[in-house]
């Protein structure tokens, strides 16, 4: 599967709500669209210029939806080559490979045991769009 456009993501991350992420050591089970709210709030606190890495953070969560597809070939045509990179190194390494991945993985863990209102999902529809945007003329420039 791959997404062509921010609508069909807002589609698939409003999905998300009412699915839970199975529980893993030392952290409680969650409802993967409020996780992915706050991962991606998260993310912009400690990193408010880096828009992938936020967006990273927002769609990390899509995989249990996407099954057997991969998240990270589902988004990169969309959402660019590093937001594919970083969904694909979050769930292939359980060990963070470089600073980006610290941040989404610190990011993500702290959102399975944190609870606080991140806000809603419109809320991100201008930020997709801006990276959407952005991916599709550095796709054109190639």
């Amino acid at each position: 599967m791959e997404l062509r456009s921010v609508e069909e993501l807002m589609d698939l991350l409003y999905a998300c709500r009412g699915s839970w992420d199975p529980p893993g050591p030392g952290r409680d089970r969650v409802d993967l669209h409020q996780h992915a709210l706050q991962t991606a709030a998260l993310l912009r606190r400690r990193r408010p210029a880096d828009k992938e890495l936020q967006v990273a953070g927002l769609v990390h969560a899509i995989g249990p939806l996407l099954r057997p597809a991969d998240p990270a070939d589902a988004v990169r045509t969309l959402l660019g080559e590093r937001v594919g990179r970083l969904l694909r190194d979050h769930h292939r390494h359980p060990e963070p490979t470089d600073d980006d991945q610290l941040c989404l993985r610190q990011a993500d863990e702290e959102g399975h045991t944190t609870d606080f209102g991140a806000g809603v999902l419109e809320d991100w529809r201008t930020v997709l769009e801006l990276v959407a945007a952005r991916n599709s003329r550095l796709g054109a420039v190639d």
